[in-house]
């Protein structure tokens, strides 16, 4: 038999818990994060409630549990009311030996056997330092020899654009499976699980890596995951220009190299828009001290249009309904209202500009590439035609990509995680 959300649990019952993990509070030094990494599942309770968490979990039935913390603490705790709440979280496991339902599915982590003490060498002094020199040289190359800063040019390394197109794509998507596995190797490093995945922002195509977990860490961990990606894309940057400045390598291998340089130059710069949730985005959520500034900001972005929509008709008199920001706190809300500035803006931008701009060329060189296979068919250039057949066997298939990643995540959309964190750090796909 298994316990259902709605047996409430008696005096007498004895409760055990998933494995949880508990750490202080970022902001209130009388609470506590408890969370199931294996789920990305973390809700914040005062310090007495991670304590009945402890004497239930150690056997403890909820009445003797009362009584002990009353002892302890001189305070009266309704602790069938926190089961409650916490087996809705997902964080009990049984009651009274009777298993409870799991509302959520476990994260199956890649590379599961990797474990902090195989990667945390990565993020010491020694790696800093060679970090450090390594940048710094590659600054005082760039200055001497500017010609070395990338160019559009550096797209195309060879005369055939299907060929550039190709060659450019798996390179970019090479150094992106390392940028998200540089997000995976530091959350392990901190001893979290991850998982790589595809998902979408707006038109865009990304690789993302799901680092739920490290909720369970304190603030000031979580920006090595946060910047791993972006410090491992100028790393990679750094030592390609160091080659092509002093190794003197072939023309071919010269003008690879570049393109690598050009496609993840532009990929860092892509970090900068935080409405679409990159890694900077989540350094802003915990500089600005937010919970779940892209949700919030939406939210209060909608009750915005609401309020303008009800003012601009005439004869509507009731109310956009309550500011959902109202109940955060100030700085907090402070934040949001900002944020979810920048989220229509930037958003009302980048879909102006992929409709404007980016949709012709997609379509006016789907047409090209279809015109040069089409002639060779029929006795024009062999070469034009394999050319114009790479254009669209690449573009193709990262479409069908983004429509298939689209419909999975969006069709069949669960609900956010309790702690309503999402972490996942997101690198953009070249589609189109």
């Amino acid at each position: 038999m298994t316990e259902t959300a709605e047996t409430p649990p008696a005096a007498e019952s004895r409760v055990r818990f998933h494995p949880l993990r508990v750490r202080p509070s970022d902001d209130d030094p009388d609470a506590v994060v408890v969370g199931r990494p294996d789920v990305g599942e973390f809700v914040e309770l005062p310090t007495i409630g991670a304590r009945a968490v402890d004497l239930l979990d150690a056997g403890l039935s909820i009445g003797a549990a009362e009584h002990r913390l009353a002892t302890e603490h001189d305070v009266d705790v309704d602790l069938a009311d926190l089961v409650a709440a916490l087996r809705e979280a997902g964080m009990v496991a049984e009651v009274d030996g009777r298993p409870v339902a799991d509302p959520h599915r476990p994260l199956r982590p890649h590379l599961p056997g990797l474990r902090a003490g195989h990667v945390s060498w990565l993020f010491g002094p020694a790696a800093k330092l060679v970090y450090l020199a390594l940048v710094a040289t590659t600054l005082v190359t760039v200055v001497r020899r500017p010609e070395l800063l990338p160019s559009y040019r550096d797209f195309f390394w060879t005369d055939y654009v299907g060929l550039a197109v190709l060659v450019n794509t798996a390179l970019f998507s090479v150094t992106a499976i390392f940028h998200e596995l540089s997000h995976l190797v530091a959350a392990r490093s901190l001893g979290a699980p991850a998982r790589i995945r595809f998902a979408t922002r707006l038109h865009h195509l990304v690789l993302e890596t799901d680092v739920t977990a490290i909720w369970s860490v304190p603030r000031r961990n979580r920006y090595r995951v946060y910047l791993s990606g972006l410090l491992w894309d100028l790393a990679v940057v750094c030592g390609a220009l160091l080659v092509i400045g002093y190794a003197g390598p072939p023309p071919l291998v010269d003008g690879l190299l570049a393109a690598v340089v050009l496609v993840i130059v532009m990929s860092m710069v892509l970090q900068l828009h935080v409405y679409m949730r990159t890694d900077l985005y989540f350094v802003l959520l915990d500089l600005l001290r937010c919970r779940n500034l892209f949700h919030d900001g939406l939210a209060y972005a909608r009750h915005l249009l609401r309020r303008c929509g009800h003012a601009a008709l005439p004869g509507r008199v009731a109310a956009a309904g309550a500011d959902p920001s109202a109940e955060l706190p100030a700085h907090e809300r402070r934040a949001v209202r900002l944020y979810s500035a920048a989220v229509v803006l930037g958003s009302l931008v980048a879909l102006a500009s992929f409709v404007g701009f980016g949709i012709p060329i997609l379509l006016h060189g789907a047409v090209q590439a279809g015109s040069a296979v089409i002639a060779g068919a029929t006795g024009g250039s062999l070469l034009a035609a394999v050319d114009g057949a790479l254009v669209l066997a690449v573009e193709g298939t990262l479409q069908a990509i983004y429509l298939g990643t689209f419909y999975r995540r969006h069709a069949r959309r669960r609900r956010p995680p309790a702690a309503t964190r999402d972490v996942p750090r997101a690198e953009p796909m070249p589609a189109g």
